[in-house]
């Protein structure tokens, strides 16, 4: 492998913490109040408890492929390995399609955060402009991404501490006990995508596993303790939202029947005022949490998209690092390019289903390349084993075949549009191939 070819290890725990709750954290601050109209207060509920339960087994199981097989591609890599170029090509691309497509929706809501101050830009001008910046940002190189994204992640995990210490003492059971199945436990299905975006992306951090300096040790402590914060946070945010003053109240605004990207702010107008100072304050603060995430899947989806292009499965020069800075710039570029493309669109709602395709498909590929390298490489080395064995990665591969199948059902033309997607890839893998 040249010297174009690698990338550079600067990466310790604490850094891939950061990176970790980062790429996830701005789920917590938009998104996933829109699972409410259609399942309650209930249904998102119980939809996210077994989320929980598939994210925590899943990235225990994902650590120890991560840990045995420490390379850019993630998922990737693993199912290469576990069945072949074919089934891995499909796993990449379903994670390719999982980290492109998130941070369009995540830029489409910093466009629309800031256009409140900067009215006379217009959303899509702004998510674009933030796309440049952050892209300009992980190739400059990647300690200074993790930097950057360390200290916004930190800010903006306080901000959500300090939301939930504001509104906590306003709690009332009775909120989270009021209309909790609108549309009856068929509603739990359709939450699922929203139950998904609470936590979407984690498992980007095997995906920086080789710039992680011993990957063996640090990406368990930084995966493990991720999923731990991530898991608090979640709890303490749907509670405390919906707890103020219901779940429609954080769905929609005041004489409107569209659906809002900001559940937060509106919990809090019914505590400080919509004009207070202290709403500022925090709606202010809030930006760093949509930050977070879209920076950090953007340096995740390079590390995928490199990595395709590094195994030749996608052009040649996709698979190089720029010659200065060790970071994949030419992937990145393509990424977002791509991007601003799905931004034009103007259908976040459809762009954030698609990336839960993305990252259901990947789950499931995942856990089965986990199985098959556990029963025909027993002597591969595993710095780290999964608790649990074989229940854990079981419970991950179960919750997120049928989450797959019953967002297909709820979901029917943005799972033809998935499938289009995958189905034109691998015939033009396989003709190039040829």
């Amino acid at each position: 492998m040249s010297e174009q070819d690698q990338l550079d290890r600067s990466l310790g725990p604490f850094m891939l913490w950061g990176l970790g709750v980062g790429y996830v954290i701005s789920g917590m601050y938009f998104g996933w109040n829109l699972g409410l109209p259609a399942g309650g207060t209930l249904g998102l509920a119980i939809a996210t408890f077994f989320i929980i339960i598939m994210y925590v087994c899943f990235t225990f199981s994902y650590t120890e492929l991560a840990c045995a097989i420490p390379k850019a591609g993630g998922a990737f890599d693993y199912a290469h390995r576990a069945f072949g170029e074919n089934i891995g090509f499909l796993g990449g691309m379903a994670q390719n399609i999982e980290f492109i497509f998130a941070p369009p929706a995540i830029a489409y809501a910093i466009g629309a955060y800031l256009v409140n101050w900067f009215p006379a830009v217009g959303i899509i001008p702004i998510a674009i402009i933030a796309y440049c910046i952050f892209t300009g940002i992980n190739i400059f190189g990647v300690k200074t991404a993790a930097i950057f994204e360390l200290v916004v992640t930190i800010i903006a995990v306080l901000e959500l501490l300090l939301f939930a210490g504001i509104t906590l003492p306003h709690f009332e059971m009775v909120n989270l006990t009021t209309n909790p199945l609108p549309n009856g436990y068929s509603g739990v299905f359709a939450a699922i995508p929203f139950a998904i975006w609470f936590f979407l992306a984690i498992e980007g951090v095997a995906n920086v596993a080789e710039e992680t300096i011993n990957p063996q040790r640090n990406v368990l402590i930084g995966f493990g303790s991720a999923i731990v914060t991530l898991v608090i946070l979640c709890l303490l945010t749907f509670t405390s939202a919906v707890g103020v003053n219901g779940w429609e109240t954080i769905v929609f605004e005041p004489g409107s029947i569209t659906p809002s990207d900001s559940p937060l702010p509106l919990a809090l107008a019914h505590i400080v005022g919509k004009d207070s100072a202290m709403m500022h304050l925090l709606i202010g603060i809030g930006i760093f949490g949509l930050v977070a995430s879209f920076h950090g899947i953007i340096l995740a989806a390079g590390r995928a998209t490199f990595e395709f292009g590094r195994i030749g499965f996608a052009p040649k020069m996709l698979g190089t690092t720029h010659s200065k800075f060790k970071t994949p710039m030419k992937a990145l570029l393509l990424n977002m390019t791509i991007g601003i493309l799905a931004i034009l669109t103007g259908q976040t709602g459809d762009i954030i289903t698609i990336a839960c395709f993305g990252a259901l498909a990947l789950y499931i590929i995942s856990m089965l390349s986990f199985f098959k390298l556990r029963k025909h490489e027993p002597q591969l080395e595993r710095p780290f084993k999964v608790p649990g064995y074989p229940i854990v990665p079981g419970l991950a591969l179960v919750i997120a075949s049928v989450s797959f199948v019953a967002m297909s059902y709820h979901n029917m033309k943005v799972a033809l549009i998935f499938f289009a997607i995958m189905g034109v890839s691998f015939g033009i893998f396989k003709l190039a191939k040829k």
